[in-house]
This record gives C-alpha cells, structure tokens and sequence, in this order.
C-alpha cells in the first residue's frame, strides 16, 4: 500500500496513538452521541452500509447495519475494531487505492465518510470511485467539523481537551459540496448539528436540539452533513410505465373532464379514481366513465376511511405503474401538465416531483388571499425544516417512483399518522429518505365544478401542529 508522505505521516501518527482512542472517545462520548443520532435519522437499522475511514468501528456498530463494512489505513484502529465488534466486516486499506477498490464488492444502501476527507489527498478521486458501489438508492453520507471551529479544535488539542491530529484538509461546506459535484455526485441536502459539544450539565442537549437547528445560528454549528446520490446510475430504462391517482370528493362533473384531458406520455398508463363518500353522484359518474372509456386502463375503488391522504395511500398500494403521480380531480391544475413530472422522475434528474402553483401568476380567484398568504409562509418553514427548497408545499400534484413510495410507507410511523392530505406524508417521508427533490412550476386554474375542501382555520391549526411535530422529528431530534 503506497501513501504519499503526508498520508504516511498521519497513518503513523493514528497508529501511535490508536491504543489511546478510547479513552480519548469517552471524554468526548456527549459529542458522538450527537453525530450518532442524526445518522440513526438518516440510515435505517439494517442498511447495507460501507464507511470509509472507519476508525474503531464504533460509529458503524451504532448503525446497526445487516452488512458492514468498515475501511481504515490504520491497522491499529482496524484491530480494535475487529475485537469490539466481530460481527462487522473491517479492512486494512486505503481507500485512494484504486487496486484496493476494484475488489470491493457492492453495492450498498449507504457509503459513510465522516472525518476522512481531512486526510485525503484527492477528494474528488476518492468520490468519482465510489460510484461503482451505487444503486439509484444510495446514498453517499459525509460528515465533517466546520472550517470556523478550526481555531477551536486547534485550541482544544493544545490544552489536552481532544486528541491531537496532525494538519489535514480544512474543508468549507461548499467545497465539499464542488467537490461531490465534480465527481458526478448529485447534492440532495446539506445540514449542520452540534453547536454545544459537551454536556454543560444538561444544557447540551437541550441547546442542541432547540437552539442549534435556528436561522443564523445553525451557520456556527460545529458538525456539517451532506447527502449526496450518484448520478451515473441510470434510471430511465428501470421506469416506463405510469399510474395516475385522482382523489375525488364531489367531483362528479371533473371526472370525464380528467380522462379525456390527460396525455398519453406513456403506455402503459393507469388511471386510478378513489372515490371519497360524495354525496353528488361521483361514484356514479366514475362508473360510467370506466365503461365508456374500455380503451383506457382506468380502474375505480372507494376509499376505506376519510381524508385525501387515505385515498390517495390507497391507490398506491393498488398500482401497478412504476411512477406513480397525483391529480386532484378539481383539475385546477391542468391534466396536460402531468407529463413534467413523469420526464422530471423518470430523467432522474429528480426523485420526489412535486407542484408549485407559486411561480407563475395564478388566475383570479383560484386562491383567496390568506391561503395565498399561508402557503407562503410553510413554504418558508418547510424549506428549512427540510433543508430543500419547497416554494408550495399544498399543492397536490406529486410524483414519485412505486419503488420509493415502498420505502417511504414502511418508515411512515416516524412522523404519526395525523395528516389529512397526504402531502406532508409524502415530503416527510421523501426527507428522511434523502429523495432528491425537484418543484415544477404549474398554471393555477379556477374550479369548473364544485368548491374547495380545505378550512382555512381548522386546516390551517392542523398544519402547524404538523411543523412543529416536523420541527421536533427533524431538527429537534
């Protein structure tokens, strides 16, 4: 295994000290408790999961992993890892080492790279090798200290508060985030934790969760997360046909309106209506459009309970497309956009497609004012609570593959139940997932038919339990 000189320098100086690792782990064990429990958020017990520069091996044990994998250059870290936790894979190696990559075998859920990239000499080469251990689903997880805390991370080795390290790469989060970009790794989201390292009796925790996650102050925090996916995996061969949900609740004069206005971008195409205990005739009319319409491939069901959420849910569970997309039958936006969000999913260049009825200018009475007012203002809260942009986080046109709805609903208990639309659902979800979200501007129509369903009141109280419920699951975990 060759190393450049200043590698082998670090190498040594890990090995020397590698007996002295746990003590050093223990006086800091409120701070990796910090760093562990926000990757428990991000990497579900039984992943598959590969961490480059891997150390003791502790914080891959803590993942609880089906299979790890753990890389280190220091044969002295990697035997201690071996006796702590024989039930995990661990390799001495380097992992600029092209040879050594090339007999890796994969692929895996999620790659781990926290506090490795200061040792590096090419992140950007390190990068562009692991794509070859990517599914479309995996994730690439890097954590790193914040360049603004060097002088006090110098500070504490100096006055015997944290292990020494000798000089290595400083990092800002955007050069992380050019580097990953360079290597054909695509930037899903970025977040910062830990403004607070130790305990202070008590008060860590509690500044940690709630004082941290806040604009302005998140920017001094110590510990900087990206999530990033591999952009050379392709997708569009994997996912050809399409599913279109239409929720229907006193709808009965949209319904044919919708089948004969949605474009057929692809075949197969099903159509599915979910009928929501009308008292107009919509079950009805839905009928009659089915055997009018035998050409089609339209299917028809009542939902089991109340909500457009539970509709909409359980459509999917019936579908058969490999992407499924959402269209409210009160066609305030247009069917003919539809075929945006199937080419943004099945591209790639997005993975969670939904709506924003924000950008362009809607027409006169299509939104009273406070709604326009209030979806404003959870789009400011969602955009940083979820660390992607959301510029309209009601509107119900959405689109996902079947494969990670499949995933999103067996991790749904996370964030309870209590959501009436399904669409926070679905952008939770697709959140914790690290699904690279994407918005498609659409035109805002007035109802032909009908009226709205949304109170503004009754809904709106329902929303904000939402965020804080949101707040306390993501940021304030």
């Amino acid at each position: 295994m060759t190393m450049s000189a200043r590698k082998e320098a670090i190498r040594r100086h890990i090995d020397a000290n590698a007996s002295k690792r746990p003590q050093w782990k223990e006086r800091a064990a409120f701070f990796h408790e910090e760093d562990l429990r926000y990757l428990e958020f991000l990497i579900p017990e039984g992943a598959r999961v590969l961490e480059l520069g891997c150390g003791t091996g502790d914080l891959l044990a803590g993942l609880r992993p089906s299979l790890g994998v753990g890389i280190d250059f220091s044969a002295e870290m990697i035997a201690q890892a071996r006796k702590a936790h024989p039930d995990l894979t661990f390799v001495v190696a380097d992992i600029e080492d092209g040879a050594f990559v090339e007999t890796l075998v994969g692929p895996f859920d999620f790659i781990v790279v926290v506090d490795t990239l200061g040792a590096l000499d090419d992140c950007q080469a390190m990068f562009a090798s692991l794509h070859a251990f990517c599914t479309r689903e995996t994730r690439l997880v890097i954590g790193h200290f914040s360049h603004l805390w060097y002088p006090a991370l110098k500070f504490a080795e100096a006055t015997g508060m944290k292990m020494p390290q000798p000089p290595q790469n400083v990092l800002a989060p955007a050069d992380v985030r050019s580097l990953a970009a360079l290597a054909d790794f695509d930037v899903v989201k970025g977040e910062t934790r830990v403004l607070v390292p130790v305990r202070l009796f008590g008060l860590g925790r509690l500044i940690n969760r709630f004082v941290a996650p806040m604009p302005l102050v998140r920017q001094l925090c110590l510990r900087h997360f990206t999530v990033c996916r591999s952009l050379r995996q392709p997708v569009g061969g994997a996912l050809q046909s399409a599913t279109i949900v239409v929720p229907a609740r006193n709808e009965r004069g949209n319904i044919e309106a919708a089948v004969k206005r949605i474009p057929r971008f692809t075949e197969p195409l099903e159509i599915i209506f979910v009928e929501g205990h009308s008292r107009d005739g919509t079950w009805q009319e839905i009928e009659r459009v089915v055997a009018a319409y035998p050409h089609y491939d339209i299917k028809a069901m009542q939902q089991p309970g109340t909500g457009k959420g539970d509709a909409v849910f359980a459509a999917f569970d019936c579908a058969q497309g490999d992407i499924l997309i959402i269209l409210d039958a009160d066609l305030t936006v247009a069917p003919e956009q539809l075929p945006k969000f199937w080419e943004a999913v099945r591209s790639g260049k997005g993975e969670f497609a939904s709506g924003s009825r924000l950008v362009y200018p809607m027409e006169q009475q299509a939104m009273r004012f406070l709604n326009l007012i209030a979806n404003k203002v959870f789009s400011l809260l969602f955009t940083w609570l979820l660390s992607q942009r959301f510029t309209d986080t009601l509107c119900g046109t959405k689109a996902l593959a079947r494969s990670d709805y499949a995933r999103l609903k067996a991790g749904r208990d996370y964030f309870g139940r209590f959501d009436p639309f399904g669409d926070f659902d679905l952008i939770f979800g697709a959140s914790k997932l690290g699904l690279k979200a994407v918005e498609i501007p659409v035109r805002y129509g007035s109802r032909s038919y009908g009226e709205t369903q949304i109170s503004r009141f009754r809904h709106g109280l329902m929303l904000l339990r939402m965020v804080w419920f949101a707040f306390i699951r993501i940021k304030a975990m």
